[in-house]
């Protein structure tokens, strides 16, 4: 009688450690996180921070997947937004420049020569120019979260050195799917040629196209200089933040204390991202001209020649942007 009971005692944990089990199973979710760029870039490192961050403080009950080099959206970076709003992505570490095709309002931080030091992408992120932005994301069934960095963007190409607009004329510069892009470009007499990143390298590589711009960490890291881009323009001309962000059914369908833990996870890997980025922009410029790199630094009177051919752009894009967005983000740059 006594083994009798023993074995029901004993059969009865089994059970409910089964059933604890599938309970726990039934709870754990796992979100897959778009990014363009792979753990080898700050981009890619914040993602892979904000699922770390994710699983220590869930106890593995919300995991996030990241998924790289745009493979969600087969290798179409600027098909992120979009797939994500409809639920195909439950949530992605993305580009304003790439989300801009869908969110007009993210423009503002592509507007040449606007944005000129970090401390003025502070006061714009941090503002009411961020708010605005935040909420222009939201209304298109996306929620974001939190702010991270790309970097400020640089021009590199294999003719020669750039410091007037005359040096662009003619020359093949690789751009996003952006239309902004195009006509900062066509402004300074270049030929803006849109392709994906997955395209860009190969085309390099051909002479397809001349140049690209693109912050110092994807110079670095990805080896431009590899591909012909002996010459590299420190400008400036636009920064490139990084929004957090959730499909809007799927941050619904989470626990109010989820929804908080996401937030604060994803804040936390944000500045640890910005601050990451920030911090390796020397290093990495110092080994870019270890490779034989020409770097180009321009005067104030070289910046304004800039800032003056892309003037019309300017004017033609603020009201597609909207101007209250870019008001207030000009007041933030001021008041910096």
């Amino acid at each position: 009688m006594m083994l009798t009971r023993s074995m029901a005692r004993f059969t009865a944990g089994l059970a409910g450690a089964a059933l604890l089990s599938a309970a726990f199973s039934a709870q754990a979710r796992e979100l897959s996180v778009s990014t363009v760029l792979s753990e080898a870039f700050p981009w890619g490192q914040a993602a892979e921070k904000w699922a770390e961050l994710v699983e220590e403080r869930s106890g593995g009950e919300l995991t996030l997947r990241v998924y790289p080099n745009s493979q969600l959206v087969s290798g179409d970076q600027t098909r992120e937004f979009s797939a994500m709003r409809s639920g195909l992505i439950d949530a992605a570490v993305g580009s304003t420049i790439n989300w801009s095709p869908q969110v007009p309002e993210l423009n503002l931080f592509s507007l040449p020569f606007f944005i000129p030091d970090e401390t003025a992408v502070d006061a714009v992120t941090g503002g009411d120019a961020g708010t605005m932005v935040f909420e222009a994301i939201e209304s298109r069934g996306v929620i974001p979260l939190a702010w991270g960095e790309n970097g400020f963007r640089q021009v590199s190409n294999s003719r020669g050195p750039i410091s007037q607009p005359e040096d662009l004329d003619g020359l093949k510069i690789r751009v996003v799917g952006s239309p902004l892009f195009q006509d900062t470009f066509s402004a300074l007499g270049a030929d803006p040629t849109q392709m994906s990143w997955t395209d860009a390298q190969p085309a390099l590589t051909t002479g397809a196209v001349d140049g690209q711009e693109n912050p110092l960490s994807v110079f670095d890291v990805a080896r431009i200089d590899q591909v012909g881009q002996e010459h590299l323009t420190l400008w400036n001309y636009m920064n490139d933040p990084l929004v957090f962000a959730v499909n809007q059914q799927v941050w619904q369908s989470l626990s109010e204390e989820q929804q908080a833990m996401l937030r604060e996870t994803a804040e936390e890997a944000g500045a640890w991202e910005i601050a990451m980025t920030r911090e390796q922009e020397s290093e990495r410029l110092a080994a870019i001209q270890e490779r034989g790199v020409t770097v180009t630094e321009l005067t104030d009177e070289q910046y304004q020649a800039f800032v003056d051919a892309t003037q019309s752009v300017y004017e033609k894009w603020t009201p597609r942007i909207g101007e209250e967005v870019v008001n207030a983000a000009q007041a933030a740059i001021d008041a910096r």
